[in-house]
């Protein structure tokens, strides 16, 4: 069953004794070449981005392993900091202290915007 939207179109066939036969079979081996250089051409270029997509991969992944690294070393900074935070809020006049520190966070935040708005 052939398809209309199919791009091959065979050639006619000549008879072997004709003298255009050889012709047409140099012509269709000069476009076999032609075809075949494009192709090496096409194929030299895919190769060339699938190395650098590889190396972009493999760079991409020591960034994010990177990040995981800091990420796990700033969680546990951040726990011994709640610990610590913990232990003085359980201390004798640690109400007053918690006050003292939201106090402090509240009045640098309002610095930092202030800051940024104005500009």
């Amino acid at each position: 069953m052939r398809r209309n939207n199919y791009p091959y179109q065979p050639l006619n066939q000549h008879p072997s004794g004709s003298g255009a036969a050889p012709a047409s079979h140099d012509s269709l081996e000069a476009e076999n070449e032609l075809a075949a250089e494009e192709l090496k051409q096409k194929i030299g270029a895919l190769k060339s981005l699938t190395i650098d997509i590889g190396n972009e991969v493999r760079y991409q992944d020591k960034l994010l392993r990177g990040i995981d690294d800091d990420m796990d070393r700033t969680s546990g900074f951040l726990g011994n900091t709640m610990t610590r935070v913990l232990r003085l809020a359980k201390q004798g006049g640690g109400a007053r202290q918690m006050c003292y520190m939201f106090l402090f966070v509240l009045v640098v935040f309002l610095i930092l915007w202030l800051t940024l708005k104005f500009k």
